[in-house]
């Protein structure tokens, strides 16, 4: 699988946030957006994950087989500051709604799979056994751990992730990155934005400058 992004740009509202952003990602990468607040990291994110239209730019997916009429939100997780996950529902059955409502992607490559169970995935993210309880019962640390196992309970080849590890202890970091690591393993994409280490192996950086120096380097 091959992720293009060629001369992004977007608003929002009435003002130019970034322009002139490109990057190119296969199979296994990972992409690490960097930069000062307002710099547009979180922008750029949603609009890869469908969520904004960029102003001018093209992004494009292929697949092993050739295919480019792939859209990259269909094939994509968004992890963003909210958690998507409603209080008063028990763990159990957000993570079920979102199982059955994203479901599994295949692109007949790397890029297919099959979501783990929610208990697997409860196991995964270190808070197995508590999934019958509401989730607005549990602490910040463990309702960002539970929004990352929605991540794991239905296959999407791309992670789309906006300061994955906010509320997070240096213990949950460690667990977060090898299960990050582990989908990069099977063939896998993450595109992250943080102001801390991720502890990602060979992960490419895209410093973001926002408009002040959109044309000043893109790579960091």
């Amino acid at each position: 699988m091959h992720l293009q992004a060629s001369d992004l740009a977007a608003f929002r509202g009435e003002e130019l946030i970034f322009e002139g952003v490109s990057f190119s990602l296969t199979s296994g990468e990972a992409l690490v957006l960097t930069g000062k607040n307002g710099s547009g990291k979180s922008t750029l994110l949603r609009v890869l994950a469908g969520l904004l239209r960029q102003e001018t730019g093209t992004i494009t997916v292929t697949n092993a087989n050739g295919d480019t009429d792939i859209r990259l939100p269909e094939i994509s997780h968004y992890l963003g500051h909210r958690n998507a996950m409603k209080s008063e529902l028990t763990v159990d059955e957000n993570l079920s709604f979102w199982r059955r409502y994203l479901g599994d992607t295949h692109l007949g490559d790397s890029g297919g799979g099959t979501g783990m169970s929610i208990e697997d995935a409860a196991d995964a993210v270190g808070l197995s056994g508590i999934t019958h309880l509401p989730f607005g019962y549990l602490s910040a640390g463990q309702q960002r751990r539970f929004a990352f196992a929605k991540l794991l309970v239905s296959h999407r080849p791309v992670w789309i992730l906006d300061e994955p590890t906010a509320a997070l202890d240096a213990s949950a970091d460690q667990l977060f990155a090898g299960l990050i690591e582990a989908h990069r393993g099977a063939g896998g994409i993450v595109i992250a934005a943080t102001h801390q280490p991720l502890g990602l192996s060979d992960a490419r950086e895209l410093r973001m400058a926002g408009f002040s120096g959109v044309r000043a380097g893109v790579w960091g």
